[in-house]
């Protein structure tokens, strides 16, 4: 039957190996690499970089090696990626290094584009602030300037629990302690609100106040130095004997510890007998670093004990720094104020009251009449203030620093940070929890000067902290801030006085119950001069005064020059009521009249406007020499002198009289009037608009001068007809006789005689004489030049009677004025 087998085909199988091209190159993950290393340290791994290849194969899809492509840097990377750095890094060499990173495949192919990697070093964790400059600089008129305004406090991740901080601005070189104002202690005392009648035991020495003469003393700010081998003894009257139960007594002091292994008691004070029981009425000395008050009163019979001797205890009294201190006696209670602050006494009983005696007392500072208990130390504006005692205001006020520490924006220091000022603002204590908030805190406290003109030169600071962790008192160590405010030096004002420097008045005004106002248009300014830096071809420094500088004067005086006043015939007044309203007093004396207190220029100027000038007595006198000179901080910064010369006119003034009688006579002199001292020509400015009322005063003609004026005129007039009636006689006709022309020149000769004689023989010698009086008038005292005034209206007078004598003879005389007319007639 027949069976059909299937039959297999096998067909056979290719492989096909595709082999791989490196096609891709590697890529980084990361387009840049950041890390930050500590200095000193050495890593094995700061960082690692991971690069990708796209490539299939094995063989060129993985990265092989890497490699740093910038060169000279101590790093180093291994095949895996990892950077290590080769060498210790320095912060304070390099604080950041930048290093760019390529990576191969298996093929030995590089990356596309290199990597950045960047490593930051920083320094070794130090606790402390950071970011504070140790130089601030402050100028003059800039208010309130942060010191460290981006500080930060570092405590390299410590636990803090809280951050105690002390900020001490140290001002002890400086004057009394600080920059304090530096005017007088009479304008301190007015600007403060201080009654009046402070009397200052050590004033700057002048021949007034010549007791200070001897003592070692500090120019600058009027500071005496102590030794302990001198004193200044008191002049009587200065200070009343018998003080009542109310006075006070200030001081600055600075002191230290007594000398020698036994302290001996160190006056500042004392009021003792001169002679026989040498007994202290009072005194303030110190002891053992204790400051003593002693006050005895006179015995009364009363059957009671009082308190004699008041102790203090302090610290500060031998610390060596300047303190003030104010001494308030409400006998029987004792107060005493050191740098504003109240302090209670330790009493001591009296039980030997003084008995009244008639022995002389000598008031001593820096010893005792004996000569022993000599002062160590410093001592300034020493005062006592009898009848009255002083109010804390006002000691607060004497007292107070015009520069110190501040914060800005109080408000902005949060509930979180506590924080406390000493009473002179030298002294800032900041207290708080959170490290921050003491950050902010410290960014905001600055340096003020309030002075226009603060003393220049350095300040230091110093800034310490505690850090306390929980559970332990101190856990970092902070070390402290050393830095320093420099002070620059401010421009020094230059105060210029001026006005009318020369004036004449009749006497009559300056014997008036009101005188003369000496300064009526007086002016002070003040101004500034710096360097600006020119870009001019010369590249020189060119001065440029500033616009006029407001600020405060502290004393003016209005002196006289030469002899001083004599208070039986002259005075300087002024209305007391025109220093109401402002800081200023002023005293009065013999040598002129002193303004003082710290006030602004226009206050003074309105002052000084109102100074009057009287002499009941002004026969004697014919002029007065005043200078006049401001100052600035107790004589820091002094006006020019401005000189004012006043003249007095008497209506009897020979020298004005002759003058006048010439201007009068010969008009062509007029420009050569001048008063006894100077010409027109050389008067001041400021005089000029004073001339027309000088010649006024002085142009007060005589009679002598009146009728020598109305003669010359007739004269005049007389020739004029006369020369008229020649000319009209010469035209007659040549056949008149000789008679008709005698008697025609008897006419002519009559009026001719009247003429020429006056002019001839009178005016010439008489202008003559006058030039010479001129020439002699400034050198003739006042009793000549009445008696030449008096001997030249007699000759006035004897030469108008010869000219009346004249007219009636003039018959006599033809012939000789024939001959005179001949030659004076045209033909």
């Amino acid at each position: 039957t027949g069976i059909i087998s299937p039959t297999f085909c096998w067909a056979p199988f290719v492989h096909i190996q595709v082999k791989d091209v490196n096609e891709f190159s590697p890529a980084f993950k990361e387009s840049m690499y950041k890390a930050t290393v500590t200095e000193g340290k050495i890593y094995d791994s700061i960082l690692q970089v991971e690069a990708i290849d796209e490539d299939c194969s094995p063989q060129y899809s993985q990265i092989c090696n890497y490699e740093i492509v910038t060169t000279d840097v101590p790093f180093a990377i291994d095949r895996n990626g990892n950077i290590r750095n080769t060498e210790k890094l320095n912060y304070d060499k390099q604080r950041r290094y930048e290093i760019m990173v390529t990576a191969f495949d298996c093929g030995q192919k590089h990356a596309r584009e290199d990597v950045l990697v960047q490593v930051n070093v920083k320094p070794v964790c130090k606790p402390g602030w950071q970011d504070w400059n140790k130089r601030i600089e402050y100028k003059p008129g800039s208010g309130s300037i942060p010191l460290f305004p981006s500080i930060h406090l570092e405590t390299c991740d410590g636990p803090v629990s809280s951050t105690h901080t002390t900020i001490e601005l140290q001002t002890n070189h400086i004057g009394k302690g600080c920059d304090r104002e530096t005017y007088s202690e009479k304008s301190l005392q007015k600007l403060c609100g201080a009654s009046s009648g402070a009397i200052d035991l050590l004033p700057s020495p002048s021949a007034t106040t010549n007791w200070t003469a001897g003592l070692l003393m500090d120019n600058n700010d009027i500071i005496f130095k102590f030794d302990g081998k001198q004193g200044a003894k008191i002049p009587d009257g200065i200070v009343p004997k018998n003080l009542t139960d109310q006075f006070t007594i200030s001081l600055w002091m600075k002191h230290g510890p007594s000398p020698g292994l036994r302290a001996e008691k160190e006056t500042i004070l004392c009021n003792s007998d001169k002679t026989e029981m040498n007994r202290h009425h009072y005194a303030l000395y110190v002891h053992n670093c204790r400051l003593v008050f002693l006050l005895r009163k006179d015995f009364d019979q009363a059957d009671t004990f009082r308190p004699a001797e008041f102790h203090w205890k302090l610290d500060q009294i031998c610390d060596k720094e300047w303190h003030y201190y104010v001494v308030n006696v409400e006998f029987p209670v004792v107060t005493l104020y050191m740098d504003g602050t109240t302090y209670e006494p330790y009493l001591v009983t009296n039980d030997w009251p003084i008995h009244p005696s008639h022995i002389a007392m000598q008031l001593t500072v820096g010893a005792c009449w004996q000569g022993n208990m000599y002062f160590h130390g410093s001592l300034a504006s020493l005062t006592i203030r009898p009848g009255k005692i002083e109010s804390q205001k006002v000691i607060s006020c004497l007292q107070a620093c015009k520069e110190g520490l501040d914060i800005n924006s109080l408000e902005s220091l949060g509930q979180g940070v506590k924080y406390h000022f000493n009473p002179s603002q030298s002294v800032l204590v900041m207290e708080g929890d959170d490290i921050e908030n003491i950050n902010r805190a410290l960014r905001k406290v600055s340096y003020i000067n309030s002075r226009q003109f603060p003393t220049a030169g350095v300040r230091r600071l110093k800034v310490s902290s505690k850090v306390q962790c929980f559970g332990e008192d101190v856990c970092i160590n902070i070390p402290d801030i050393d830095a320093y405010v420099m002070v620059l030096q401010a421009n020094e004002p230059k105060i210029t006085i001026s006005g009318m420097d020369h004036f004449a008045r009749p006497a009559a005004q300056f014997e008036s119950e009101r005188g003369v106002i000496l300064l009526p248009d007086i002016r002070i300014v003040s101004t500034v001069t710096k360097t600006e830096h020119s870009k001019k071809n010369d590249g020189a420094n060119k001065p440029v005064v500033l616009e006029e500088m407001l600020h405060d004067l502290d004393f003016c005086d209005v002196l006289v020059s030469g002899a001083e006043l004599d208070p039986e015939q002259e005075c300087l007044e002024l209305d007391r009521t025109e220093l109401q309203g402002k800081h200023l007093d002023a005293t009065n004396s013999t040598a002129g009249y002193s303004i003082y207190g710290a006030d602004t220029m226009h206050n003074y100027e309105q002052v000084l406007q109102q100074i009057r000038y009287r002499n009941w007595y002004t026969s004697a006198t014919f002029e007065r020499k005043f200078r006049i000179k401001c100052s600035e901080l107790n004589g820091h910064y002094t006006s020019n002198e401005f000189n004012l010369e006043v003249n007095i006119l008497h209506s009897t003034n020979s020298n004005y009289m002759d003058h006048v009688n010439k201007v009068i006579v010969q008009p062509q002199f007029l420009q050569s009037i001048h008063h006894p001292e100077e010409s027109i020509s050389t008067v001041h400015n400021s005089d000029i608009n004073l001339l027309p009322f000088r010649l006024f005063v002085s142009v007060v003609p005589s009679v002598a001068t009146v009728v020598i004026v109305i003669c010359v005129s007739v004269l005049i007039f007389i020739i004029a007809v006369g020369v008229y009636r020649i000319r009209t006689a010469q035209q007659h006709s040549s056949t008149d006789n000789e008679s008709s022309k005698e008697n025609e020149m008897d006419w002519d000769d009559s009026a001719l005689t009247i003429t020429v004689n006056p002019m001839e023989k009178y005016e010439k010698p008489h202008r003559a004489e006058e030039e010479s009086e001129e020439e002699d008038e400034e050198e003739e005292d006042t009793t000549s030049a009445e008696s030449d005034e008096s001997e030249e209206e007699d000759d006035e007078e004897e030469e108008e009677e010869a000219i009346v004598q004249k007219r009636g003879k003039q018959n006599l005389t033809r012939q000789e004025q024939l001959e005179w007319d001949d030659s004076t007639l045209p033909y």
